[in-house]
C-alpha cells in the first residue's frame, strides 16, 4: 500500500487531519472515544480492534473507521502497525 495515496483519499473524503502513525509490538491502547469519526487505514502489521464486547483484527490493506463517541480499545499485533489515519 502506498501512504501518499491513502493520505490523499481520506483528505478527499474531507479529513481535515491526516497523518501516517506507527505503533511498537504490543502496544495498547485502552478504552476511549474520539469526538468526531476517526478512519484507519493499515499500512503494515496488525491492531485489534474491541469496540461493543467483540474484537477484529485488521491487516495490511484493510480499513477500519471508528464512529464519533463510540467506546473502543485497541491492541497492536507482534510485528508492530503502520497506520494512515483521518480525523
Amino acid at each position: 500500500m502506498d501512504a501518499a495515496e491513502e493520505v490523499a483519499r481520506l483528505r478527499a473524503e474531507g479529513f481535515g487531519h491526516v497523518f501516517v502513525w506507527q505503533d511498537g509490538p504490543g502496544a495498547v491502547y485502552p478504552e476511549h472515544s474520539h469526538a468526531g469519526v476517526t478512519a484507519h487505514v493499515v499500512l503494515a502489521g496488525e491492531i485489534a480492534i474491541t469496540t461493543g464486547g467483540e474484537t477484529r483484527t485488521y491487516r495490511a490493506g484493510e480499513r477500519f473507521d471508528v464512529p464519533a463517541g463510540a467506546r473502543h480499545s485497541a491492541l497492536v499485533g507482534p510485528e508492530g502497525c503502520r497506520y494512515v489515519v483521518g480525523e
